[in-house]
């Protein structure tokens, strides 16, 4: 016997305004048509004037607890990935914590960019296998919006806010890929590849927070490379094969960069969930508000078997491979 990391429960938030792509036509030079050619986004969200990363991580989390039906002083980690924390120290992780009352335990930030989820998700579940867990909340929470240069139309079209949550719960499995729970993840990252994808500024840089800076075409021929290779590592390191993963849950970045993954796999269009037309790219946040929703529509049902996979700023990407 082995112990995994089931998902007991999973939670979202969105911030109530919603941004067209008609309103973003009206401050800068775009369409709705060259957006949704390029990018698939239809629309976003955008957190309110004083409403922080902490807040949507904390409303997603509380939903995530709620679907599990686990109390929050059961919590024993927190981990939460963000590139947008509300503060350089403390951790956002440690303000969630308090708000939600499970003091004493570790909390924690962790910062991947939009393969922050998958790692964060590694993380607790490595905590849980080593028996120094029983019961993770790992997060994803972004206000990505605070950081982008509104007159720069190839970046600021492409990213909202959001949070989504999940509780990992610890329970022993046969050591099989027939196992509920995380079976196995995967992680990598290019630090060559920085100056493709970045923010220009940091306390220690620049004592400035900065912009989004991108250089799209290089970031999309790179994502659609990685994330198909990280992808067909989870595959053979379980010993299945494309056809039996039910659902593919990949980063919401670009409908394209999603398209080619799932070309590159052979894979149904139908088994991928795709958000990124109502949520846009919430970097940490897409992957967790992307599951939550196809779990509670019905789509993710116990006993499928769903992939994660993400590439971000680093250059990072990876994957988790996961049984309901």
């Amino acid at each position: 016997m082995i112990i995994r990391s089931v998902i007991a429960g999973c939670g979202s938030y969105l911030p109530q305004r919603v941004v067209t792509n008609e309103e973003l036509a009206q401050k800068v030079d775009t369409t709705d048509a060259w957006i949704v050619e390029r990018t698939g986004i239809r629309s976003r969200h955008i957190a309110a004037d004083g409403e922080t990363t902490a807040d949507l991580a904390t409303h997603a989390a509380r939903a995530a607890l709620a679907h599990a039906g686990i109390d929050a002083k059961d919590v024993d980690l927190i981990v939460l990935a963000t590139a947008t924390p509300d503060n350089t120290f403390p951790a956002t992780a440690s303000k969630v914590q308090a708000r939600l009352g499970c003091l004493g335990s570790p909390a924690f930030d962790i910062q991947a960019v939009c393969s922050g989820f998958v790692y964060a998700l590694t993380t607790a579940d490595n905590f849980i296998k080593a028996g120094q867990a029983k019961c993770a909340l790992v997060i994803g929470a972004e206000t990505f919006s605070r950081i982008l240069d509104w007159n720069d139309r190839g970046t600021c079209v492409l990213f909202g806010d959001g949070a989504g949550a999940v509780v990992l719960r610890a329970e022993e499995g046969e050591g099989a890929n027939t196992d509920r729970g995380i079976l196995s993840t995967h992680l990598h990252c290019d630090g060559t590849q920085h100056d493709l994808l970045y923010v220009d500024g940091g306390p220690s840089s620049t004592q400035t927070v900065g912009h989004l800076r991108m250089t799209g075409k290089e970031v999309f021929r790179h994502a659609v490379v990685n994330l198909a290779q990280v992808v067909q590592e989870a595959i053979e390191a379980n010993g299945i094969e494309a056809h039996d993963i039910d659902w593919l849950v990949p980063h919401q970045a670009n409908k394209r960069i999603i398209d080619g993954t799932a070309r590159k796999l052979r894979m149904d269009p139908d088994r991928v969930v795709v958000t990124v037309d109502h949520h846009a790219n919430t970097s940490a946040a897409s992957i967790p508000l992307a599951f939550d929703e196809a779990v509670k529509d019905g789509r993710i049902r116990p006993g499928h078997l769903v992939l994660l996979e993400a590439m971000g700023g680093g250059f990072t990407w990876g994957s988790a491979l996961v049984r309901m």
